[in-house]
């Protein structure tokens, strides 16, 4: 990874933008970072983290971590805080732009709005020379630098900025505090994630191994409930976890399925014993039985043979019913025959009356209603018929005339409606002038309204405008006058506040001799001059200032200065805005214009109502032209149809005269030749019914007459005396129906008795003693209950063999599958003792993480001790001690080997000096070890921070040859450092100047001064 610029906008102490050329301080391989304290030296290193990583180092991230805080106290206020670097990592040149949220002031009105933090990446290509743009978002930057760097911030901050407090507090830490740094650098969570993982699958597999002794032991105390006190064994003594506990059950279960066999054998042949009495009982209660029920069977056999005896009277009667009915069923049809045709003869009768009573009502034919034969009344529908085809003729004749009648008052009632229709016409047409005038008036004042109207519309918007604006004139007016009170009030009170500060500052710059008297002590080296003797320190005054008080007033200053500035900033705006007003307003009175703008608007509204009825009087004039054209031509075709209508007046009159005559003669007496044929239509309607009834009743008389004659015969022939004993004789289906089941049921009857009375079984069954059924059913239930007893007895045997065979196999499988379990227990427990530092076989009693962590320690002390030795001229050396330290565990110990002495101590007895000399090589050292456990990316530009004050000439020598030996491989060491002789030692050089109005940059290449 090299650096190559850097673009720092409102950030940290820099109030402007400040741009960094890293390829130019490299050049020469080692660079100085230098400026008074507060100047911002770190500032750049934190602007690097942030750039990258999107967050700032150390404990500063507290305060600006994700960017809040992070902006300038000296920046503009719509100026944004950004961070732009520019670098090369993994053989790809990239661009990182930052911008962290920011609170600019509000477009419109006071206050402030807050915008949304913004990345941006981008990659050069080499090809084409262009940026291409790859990302906008916050994570997919942060997971790209973090891939392509390999490393975290945590360990990017310990590797390329070296915080060499870090290194020094390190050097002198304890085992603990050393491996918390370590293990975030080297990310060895991971095998504190296999310790943990390891006890919990020791956990695990112990919670296993109980829980399977633990079925175990269930299963034992299942099998003595299955054994239900069969056999008497002592209880498991054995517990949870104890490897004898499983011989133990499988023991007690093989004695208690040996007794439950011997008892489930007695069982079983008592269950035989009980079954073959239950079979002679069950077979001695058929035999009983089956002799009750047979001698039941003969006495209701004897019973029923009584009752048939009673009834056969009754049977002889039924016998010979059934006998006639048979007879009379041959004379059925002509008894049938007869009914109908006595049937059709009365309706034929009731029709005749009925068609006779009818001719009577109607005048007409009353001569030949009181029994004129067929023939006559069918010759007088006939002449009936004759007259009224007559009549066609003069009923067509009719209904001409009705029409003629019709014709003539339509042509009444249009020679009214053409009259009314001139007459109304002609009083139209007669003040269409005058109408058309009057129209056409108030289509010219509508159009001159609508004209007026527009003219004021374009007047009345510039009015209101100039009216608001003379308003707002007044208002900002007053508005000016009150900020502009306000600005002399803040400016006279930064004015103060900046002279007390001066004042102090004066003060105390008078007294900071004496302030480093404070610090003298006798034997040591002063600061200023490098006595070891001081004969008279300068004393404080009465009126001394210390720091506090200085950087409290400055404060108040620079917050009364704020103030200030936000006074003036908003004293402008106004001002801005009241010209702008004045520009629209001019110089006239509000109320003034406010009263020409309510006048325009009077005038407009006035004018808009006029015009509005210039759509409505076109039309109306549109609609009044068209009624009198329409009108003209109406008058014109109502006198050409007045013309018409008396010549066809005269043709209908003649017509009607030649019609009336002719239908004098048709009609006769009647009202009309309509009502004389429908006279004529009914009376040959009724003469023709009549005419039919008669000869239907002629028909029907004879055809009863033969159906008399052959009932008498059918009758004679079936035996019968009459017709009517055939009748009375003969049954209905229903009636047959009943009568037959009657025979039917006694004949079944007396078979079935016959039939039970000649069983040989049953009659001899009659003639043995009564059978003693209950006697019998009880000895049966008795050998029943025993062999249920028994039963029950066996099944609760082979139930108890089969549960203590099932929890035998059971337990069996368990410990089988025990087995593998408390063998991987025991392999698990001792791995997790291991790796726990708790095990025997670990003599150090040292962790894994910890072990791991001193692998790498072992690295980096080997790789720190390749420059401490040339620091240090070769006298000492890092080594790494695993000896024991707290509670009998090996720690992370660093020791330091003396070449002068050959012996080994804590490196806590190093001098100021050597400390951090030590602590940089240790730094340098970690730097090279993690930077091949992240993978192994080159890291071209590193940067130590302080501590170079504490090293005397030739150890800086030394120091700084071995940072320029870092060239070797083409990187370059940036030193960040107040020091004065590093100012001549290096040539190129950053130097941080601070002001008041922010700090800025300046930058020296490698060529001398």
């Amino acid at each position: 990874m090299r650096l190559h610029t850097l673009r720092v906008t409102a950030f940290g102490p820099f109030g402007g933008t400040q741009e960094i050329d890293f390829d130019e301080l490299s050049a020469a391989g080692l660079f100085l970072l230098h400026g008074p304290t507060g100047a911002g030296k770190t500032s750049v290193l934190d602007a690097v983290c942030f750039a990258l990583y999107g967050s700032v180092p150390g404990a500063r991230q507290s305060g600006g971590g994700q960017g809040q805080g992070l902006r300038s106290d000296h920046a503009e206020p719509g100026v944004r805080t950004e961070v732009a670097l520019e670098l090369t990592v993994a053989g790809r040149r990239l661009e990182i732009t930052r911008q962290p949220p920011f609170a600019r002031p509000k477009k419109r009105g006071t206050g402030f709005t807050t915008e949304k933090a913004q990345s941006w990446l981008r990659e050069h290509d080499a090809v084409t020379g262009e940026w291409k743009d790859l990302s906008r978002s916050h994570q997919e930057i942060g997971e790209e630098i973090t891939q392509l760097l390999g490393m975290s911030k945590d360990q990017f901050c310990q590797v390329v900025l070296l915080p060499q407090g870090d290194f020094a507090r390190f050097l002198r830490a304890d085992a603990e505090a050393r491996g918390k740094l370590l293990g975030r650098l080297f990310d060895t969570h991971r095998f504190a994630a296999v310790e943990q993982r390891l006890a919990e699958d020791r956990r695990g597999a112990e919670r296993q191994v109980a829980a399977g002794d633990a079925e175990l032991l269930a299963d034992a105390h299942r099998m003595q409930q299955a054994a239900g006190g069969i056999v008497e064994l002592p209880p498991v003594d054995a517990a949870p976890g104890d490897p004898a506990l499983a011989d133990a059950v499988l023991t007690w279960a093989a004695t208690a399925r040996s007794t439950a066999r011997e008892h489930f054998t007695h069982s079983h042949l008592a269950l035989i014993a009980a079954e073959a009495a239950r079979a002679a009982a069950q077979s001695d209660l058929a035999e009983v039985t089956e002799r009750s029920r047979l001698q039941r069977r003969h006495a209701e056999a004897q019973t029923r043979a009584a009752a048939l005896a009673e009834r056969a009277a009754e049977h002889r009667e039924l016998e010979e019913r059934m006998e006639r009915a048979r007879k009379a069923e041959t004379v059925a049809p002509a008894l049938a025959l007869r009914e109908a045709a006595e049937a059709e003869h009365r309706d034929a009768q009731t029709r005749e009356e009925r068609a006779r009573g009818a001719l009577r009502a109607d005048s007409g034919g009353a001569d030949l209603a009181a029994g004129a034969p067929p023939e006559a009344l069918a010759e007088a529908a006939r002449r009936v018929a004759l007259e009224l085809g007559g009549l066609d003729a003069a009923r067509r004749a009719e209904r001409r005339l009705a029409g003629l009648d019709q014709e003539r008052a339509g042509l009444d009632r249009e020679e009214r409606a053409d009259a009314e229709l001139l007459d109304e016409a002609g009083a139209w047409l007669a003040a269409w002038d005058t109408r058309r005038a009057a129209l056409q008036s108030r289509v010219d004042d509508a159009q001159e309204a609508a004209t007026r109207a527009e003219h004021l519309a374009g007047q009345l918007e510039p009015a209101r405008h100039q009216a608001r604006a003379a308003v707002e004139r007044d208002r900002l007016t007053a508005r000016a006058e009150e900020a502009g009170a306000v600005v002399l009030r803040t400016r006279e009170e930064a004015a103060a506040a900046h002279e007390h500060w001066l004042g102090l500052k004066e003060q105390r710059l008078r007294d900071v001799a004496a302030e480093l008297a404070e610090g003298l002590v006798d034997g040591a080296p002063c600061a200023v001059c490098g006595a070891r003797e001081h004969p008279a320190p300068m004393r404080k005054s009465e009126r001394h200032v210390d720091r506090a008080a200085e950087e409290s007033a400055l404060a108040a200053y620079r917050t009364a200065d704020a103030r200030r500035s936000d006074t003036e900033r908003a004293l402008a705006g106004v001002r801005e805005e009241l010209a702008a007003a004045k520009a629209a307003a001019g110089d006239g009175p509000a109320v003034q214009l406010a009263d020409s703008v309510r006048e325009l608007e009077a005038r407009h509204a006035e004018a808009r109502t006029l015009a509005s009825g210039l759509h409505a009087a076109r039309e109306t004039l549109a609609r009044a032209e068209s009624e009198h054209g329409r009108r003209l031509t109406a008058r014109q075709e109502a006198a050409t149809r007045t013309a018409a209508r008396a010549s066809l007046r005269d043709a209908l009159e003649r017509e009607q005269a030649g019609l009336e005559q002719e239908l004098t003669q048709a009609r006769g007496t009647a009202a009309s030749v309509e009502a004389r044929a429908a006279q004529l239509e009914r009376q040959a309607r009724l003469l023709t019914d009549a005419a039919d009834a008669a000869r239907a009743v002629e028909d029907t008389a004879t055809r009863l007459k033969d159906a008399d004659a052959r009932l008498a015969d059918a009758a004679f022939r079936a035996g019968f005396d009459t017709p009517r004993a055939a009748a009375a004789a003969h049954l209905d289906d229903a009636a047959h129906r009943a009568l037959q089941l009657r025979l039917d049921a006694w004949q079944s009857e007396q078979a079935a008795v016959r039939s039970v009375l000649a069983e040989e079984d049953t009659a001899a069954a009659a003639r043995l003693p009564a059978a003693d059924v209950a006697a019998a059913h009880a000895a049966a239930e008795a050998a029943d209950a025993r062999v249920r007893g028994a039963g029950s007895a066996r099944d609760a045997a082979s139930r108890r063999c089969g549960e203590l065979d099932r929890l035998s196999r059971r337990a069996a499988t368990e410990v089988r599958r025990l087995g593998p379990l408390r063998d991987t227990y025991n392999r698990i427990a001792r791995l997790a003792s291991l790796a726990a530092g708790t095990s025997a076989d670990n003599e150090r009693k040292m962790r894994l993480e910890s072990y791991v962590l001193a692998a790498r320690l072992e690295q980096v002390a080997a790789a720190a001790t390749a420059r401490l030795r040339r620091m240090s001229s070769g006298r000492y050396t890092l080594v790494h001690s695993d000896s024991l330290a707290g509670r009998g565990r090996s720690g992370l110990g660093l020791h330091v080997v003396d070449a002068w002495t050959g012996r080994e101590r804590d490196t806590a007895t190093l001098s100021g000096g050597e400390t951090f000399f030590a602590s940089l090589a240790l730094a340098l050292g970690l730097a090279d070890v993690v930077t091949d456990e992240a993978g192994g990316v080159r890291l071209d530009t590193l940067f130590i921070d302080e501590g170079f004050g504490s090293l005397d000439d030739q150890t800086l020598d030394e120091v700084l040859d071995v940072l320029d030996s870092l060239r070797e491989r083409d990187r370059s060491v940036g030193i960040v450092s107040h020091v004065g002789d590093l100012r001549r030692r290096v040539h190129a050089q950053l130097e941080i100047v601070k002001g008041r109005a922010g700090s800025v940059v300046r930058q020296r290449g490698a060529g001398p001064e």
